[in-house]
């Protein structure tokens, strides 16, 4: 846990000081996007915060391959590297966009690159969950093909969720801390001779990025992380999934009445539930306008929640418990009885469902309405 740790500060540490830097760098050049109508600022804020996570994430792998304990995860295994040559080509792809605004389809390509470097090279599925088992795929394209949409999907849909202040940083950290504490405590508990994992170590790194980031973007922001930082941090989220996942059929995730067993296929869902969520409702609504998928609009949840009342403080905070509860109700279920869990789980989403509607509820209250007398 200790070598983790320090990984996740010294990303935090970089990340926090290269953000630093970016803001400069950004200010000085006046490399900033044009204010669009469905952006939630209205002063000029440079984007180029992803350049600072990256940093972060750069710097705390490459000390991990040379530090006690973790660096047994690089050893004879390319996979690591292959994620990071794979990050670095999303961030290039990602500061395009947000200095020249690409079209949908050439920015698609880019992401479709990157998944396909981190695919060949660094890791894919193997296993596709399923129940009563897993499938095992033997068919090497067809792993390929699968890791690289998944990638891609959770790219965009946390890029999706970047609309707000603080926002997909601290759904990143919230999730990504569940994620790393239960492969932490697989590994930890399983009869293993080396508890070193990819997993954990990319999710420690991803946290520390996300933490040395986060105070130069908690609203009022200071800069963005862009579409470089929202779709670094999905690529390396859903890298981490896929190593989880392919790790089912191993034997870590086996205990006493097998609920533990779908921990890896419900945890990466729980984490990254809401920007899914947000990302299949956008594809909806669009495609229902007869609009492309993937053009912009003031649609997503984020933007609800402030139609009906909330601060942008308020919203923020908000989808921050909501993810607290998706995402640690889901670690829940490796360490508690099902049923307590899923009782306890239902019932914080009702709580939390009301309190989240509660502004529109009071806006209908008779008497309560602007200009509906007492």
């Amino acid at each position: 846990m200790i070598m983790y740790l320090l990984m996740m500060l010294t990303a935090a540490v970089v990340s926090y000081a290269a953000t630093w830097g970016a803001r400069l760098v950004g200010t000085r050049l006046e490399l900033f996007s044009p204010i669009r109508s469905r952006d939630m600022h209205s002063h000029q804020v440079s984007r180029l915060g992803g350049l600072g996570i990256f940093a972060g994430i750069l710097v705390a792998l490459i000390v991990a391959s040379q530090s006690f304990f973790v660096k047994d995860i690089f050893r004879n295994n390319s996979a690591p590297w292959g994620v990071l040559a794979g990050a670095a080509l999303i961030v290039v792809v990602g500061l395009a966009d947000d200095l020249l605004d690409l079209r949908w389809w050439v920015k698609l390509i880019g992401q479709s690159a990157a998944a396909g470097v981190v695919a060949v090279w660094g890791v894919r599925m193997t296993i596709v969950p399923f129940f009563p088992e897993p499938v095992v795929i033997h068919n090497e394209a067809v792993s390929i093909v699968l890791t690289a949409g998944l990638i891609v999907t959770t790219m965009n849909a946390f890029n999706f969720i970047d609309g707000l202040d603080g926002l997909a940083a601290g759904v990143a950290i919230i999730g990504g801390v569940a994620f790393f504490l239960t492969a932490y405590w697989v590994h930890r508990n399983a009869p293993l001779t080396d508890f070193s994992d990819l997993a954990t170590l990319l999710t420690a790194i991803v946290v520390g990025g996300c933490l040395g980031f986060l105070p130069h973007n908690w609203f009022p922001s200071k800069i963005f992380m862009g579409d470089s930082g929202a779709m670094l941090i999905g690529l390396l989220l859903a890298t981490a999934g896929v190593v989880s996942t392919g790790q089912i059929t191993s034997g870590l995730y086996d205990r006493i009445n097998g609920i533990p067993t779908i921990i890896p296929i419900l945890l990466p869902f729980a984490v990254l539930f809401l920007p899914l969520l947000d990302l299949g409702l956008a594809i909806v609504r669009r495609t229902a306008l007869g609009r492309s998928p993937w053009s912009a609009d003031r649609g997503h949840l984020h933007h609800k929640l402030l139609d009906i009342g909330y601060s942008h403080r308020g919203a923020v905070v908000l989808m921050y418990l909501w993810t607290c509860i998706l995402s640690f109700g889901g670690l829940a279920f490796a360490i508690y009885p099902w049923q307590i869990v899923l009782a306890i789980d239902l019932g914080a989403t009702a709580v939390m469902a009301v309190a989240t509607a509660w502004p529109y509820i009071r806006q209908r209250t008779p008497g309560q309405a602007a200009g509906t007398p007492e």
